[in-house]
């Protein structure tokens, strides 16, 4: 892309205010899963399914940064952000999903947004990053709307505890928690569901808009509330009708399910269509859209590569079989585009296109955060695939504010190497090497580049 070449080439490609900062999440560094009164999640229980998680890992011990976040708050403050992103633990929280509060869970939380703070670090609260109390999980899940109830008042509850946070985001990345874990299996609760699934990604936006509701209710003279989303453009894989129709139902899927609602006060008019045969919608209640779609302070996007999509038979011949993502589309990789570590395309414009065609086709799209960015690999010290591709990607951010886009900040995935769910601890995404066996922490050649674009680019 010449505009996002041209961009690399400056020194200054920010403007003044433009957030920098590193993410992560809570089942995937704190460990102590059974440390100060914390109840099981659904990843808890998945991790325990043989052959769910490679190696048969879990985050049980993590980085173990529930007793070491005071170095890995140095680790940031050496970078130079000026923000981070964590998520909160529900279970941490309401061990149960609800009822009794885990004070202990809570005052771990206090303690770290006031280091943040005294460091000069803005937090940015994640209050559902996956990790669903197992409790509720075994009465339905997203499945049901009682757990957007239970979600709302978990939210609340946080909210009035941490008064230490400007940014709040209610929910990470709803289509992995729903069609990746209720439909593909592939992450927890590892279902494979049709109706199911898609009830669950309804129930989350519902449970977004509830959480939206009861924090606005309290909020504090300039919190934001926002939603994270991950998104990736759907491309057809060739020029014909089938790819063009098959990468259409895709972008349905992955994207427009969640944007629609949030953005367009709308469900797309497609999903009747694609999904008709595996679902009534009888989840769908009057007033839903209007609590989903209610003005957001900002919108997260989570971004790693393009999906090439093609064509393909059903998985599943039969509907009443079927899951919500078996939608008739296989994913192909393109000639040409490098590949990371894990075998992900690595495709900047896709970044651009992302956040451009927000802003085409949302009018009053709310400010944007790149709430992720990263690049996974097997942890090599020397990390230079992960330092180009944040060099492009930051290159595509900066040409996307010059388009018109409102981008405010960027957070890079992740500060550390860490649990990486089904991949386990083989996948390494981190800006700090993490050695597992003895919790020592080494920054990456990555690490230096990025605090060295901070400096320059602030």
């Amino acid at each position: 892309m010449t505009a996002v070449e041209a961009q690399a080439r400056e020194t200054r490609l920010f403007p003044p205010g433009f957030v920098w900062g590193v993410a992560t999440s809570a089942y995937q560094i704190e460990g102590a899963a059974g440390a100060d009164g914390r109840g099981p999640s659904i990843w808890d229980a998945f991790a325990r399914v043989p052959g769910a998680v490679a190696a048969g890992e879990s985050g049980d011990e993590a980085c173990d940064h529930y007793h070491r976040w005071p170095e890995d708050l140095e680790l940031m403050a050496g970078l130079g952000v000026g923000a981070y992103r964590f998520s909160v633990a529900w279970p941490r929280v309401f061990p149960d999903g609800g009822g009794r509060v885990n004070q202990r869970g809570l005052d771990f939380y206090r303690r770290l947004v006031d280091a943040l703070n005294e460091r000069g670090i803005t937090p940015f609260a994640t209050l559902y990053h996956w990790d669903l109390p197992q409790a509720l999980e075994e009465r339905g899940g997203w499945r049901v709307r009682e757990t957007a109830e239970r979600f709302a008042e978990y939210a609340a509850t946080v909210h009035g505890a941490l008064d230490g946070v400007p940014h709040w985001i209610t929910l990470n990345e709803p289509y992995c928690s729903s069609i990746t874990g209720y439909a593909e299996g592939r992450h927890a609760p590892g279902a494979r569901e049709g109706h199911g699934a898609l009830a669950a990604a309804h129930h989350l936006l519902v449970g977004h808009g509830l959480a939206l509701a009861r924090l606005r209710e309290n909020a504090r003279p300039g919190e934001q509330v926002g939603v994270t989303l991950n998104m990736s453009p759907a491309v057809p894989a060739s020029p014909s009708p089938e790819d063009a129709a098959a990468a259409r139902r895709m972008d349905l899927m992955v994207n427009r399910q969640f944007t629609e609602p949030l953005l367009g006060a709308a469900y797309p008019g497609d999903m009747a269509q694609v999904y008709g045969e595996i679902s009534d919608f009888s989840f769908r209640r009057d007033g839903d859209l209007a609590l989903i779609s209610a003005p957001l302070d900002f919108l997260g996007v989570n971004y790693y590569y393009p999906i090439h999509a093609a064509a393909a038979p059903y998985e599943q011949p039969d509907p009443a079989l079927r899951s919500a993502f078996d939608i008739g589309v296989r994913t192909v990789a393109p000639d040409g585009p490098p590949v990371s570590g894990l075998g992900w395309r690595v495709e900047p414009r896709g970044l651009y296109d992302t956040l451009t065609g927000l802003a085409t086709r949302y009018r009053g799209l709310p400010p944007v955060f790149i709430t992720e960015n990263g690049y996974g690999d097997d942890g090599a010290l020397d990390d230079t695939g992960r330092v180009a591709y944040l060099r492009d990607h930051l290159a595509a951010t900066a040409a996307a504010l010059d388009a018109g886009v409102d981008v405010r900040g960027y957070f890079c995935w992740s500060l550390l190497d860490n649990f990486e769910w089904a991949r386990g601890y083989a996948a390494r995404f981190g800006l700090v090497h993490v050695d597992y066996a003895t919790q020592a922490r080494t920054p990456k050649a990555s690490y230096h580049w990025y605090r060295e674009a901070i400096a320059e680019r602030m």
